[in-house]
């Protein structure tokens, strides 16, 4: 029975390249033998966002797949972040990747505030 599959896509990173592939019945699937970018979601902000794909980190089924930057279903891989930056700069007003300065004005204020209200 596995006779009758067709050879594995072999998805790689790169520009855009999909081919229709005739199924039965007629009906046409899309394979994709490139991609730069897929819909990839942030589970515990509900924030779902099209994002570029930076790199493939790892693959439990071989190195050579991490190797060749191929993209598969348990792929794991590195993606570009900013657009959820962005939503959650909109949504809370938070700047995520800054880091606070400790021994700035912020710092010396915070201590007069403490100050004043003893």
């Amino acid at each position: 029975k596995f006779e009758m599959g067709r050879p594995a896509a072999l998805c790689k990173m790169g520009s855009k390249r999909v081919r229709p592939v005739r199924c039965r019945g007629g009906n046409m699937k899309y394979r994709a033998l490139r991609i730069d970018a897929g819909n990839f979601a942030w589970g515990s902000e509900n924030c779902t966002k099209k994002v570029r794909i930076l790199d493939v980190v790892y693959n439990a089924t071989s190195n050579e797949l991490v190797r060749t930057k191929t993209l598969t279903k348990n792929s794991i891989v590195q993606i570009d972040a900013q657009p959820y930056k962005q939503w959650y700069l909109k949504k809370f007003g938070v700047d995520l990747g800054k880091k606070g300065k400790k021994g700035g004005k912020e710092g010396k204020e915070g201590k007069e505030a403490e100050e004043q209200e003893k």
